[in-house]
């Protein structure tokens, strides 16, 4: 389970505002790329984990109803936290490599709090001016990172299940974008629409 072992070695250094970075939809056959930035309180890093930060882990390894009571208390609890994105025409028109790492800039750069170390998952974030540390698998090792990942993926599903109702056909509520069989199958018989990856594989195996 993640905790804050990176975070206090991080405050021992003299940081205070640590944002953990992460994103959601990376593999994802449509739809943007979502990227979350997260500040917790300096004052919490150095205390024995809360009841609630126990249970916050990679988004994936966490049921969707715990990722939602979890989005609303970190929510409430952070110092800060913000929301990036980069669209499918980007991901089409650079990579989804570039397109995850600008989701990542644009979440930090949004936050009300300017962060004064980066933690983020993967790898480092090219031309920021930030001291900052890549952990791979960092959303199970760094509680920041984690909290990142659920705010990003709970951002993402719920845009999902709105989009379902425009582009309907697809299941996008259910698969929330990515290469199920029934995705891949409404691809075949109604074709991409403007948000589906271009530059991806949409017709799956053969």
């Amino acid at each position: 389970m993640p905790d804050f072992q990176f975070e206090k070695e991080i405050i021992s250094q003299g940081y205070r505002s640590i944002a953990g970075l992460d994103e959601a939809g990376r593999g994802a056959l449509f739809g943007p790329v979502v990227a979350a930035s997260v500040i917790f309180p300096a004052s919490w890093i150095n205390e024995k984990k809360r009841g609630w930060l126990k249970e916050i882990d990679d988004s994936k390894r966490i049921s969707p109803t715990k990722r939602e009571i979890l989005a609303r208390l970190i929510l409430i609890h952070s110092d800060a936290i913000g929301i990036g994105m980069a669209s499918s025409a980007e991901i089409d028109e650079k990579n989804i490599h570039w397109a995850s790492f600008e989701a990542m800039k644009r979440a930090f750069m949004s936050m009300p709090i300017v962060p004064d170390f980066l933690l983020v998952d993967g790898f480092r974030l090219n031309d920021v001016n930030y001291p900052q540390m890549d952990l791979p698998k960092g959303d199970q090792k760094s509680i920041s990172i984690a909290a990142a990942s659920i705010i990003a993926k709970v951002t993402r599903d719920r845009m999902m299940k709105r989009l379902d109702l425009v582009f309907q056909g697809y299941a996008l509520s259910k698969n929330k974008g990515y290469g199920t069989r029934e995705h891949y199958d409404a691809l075949q018989k109604l074709g991409p629409t403007a948000l589906h990856r271009h530059s991806y594989n949409l017709e799956g195996k053969r």
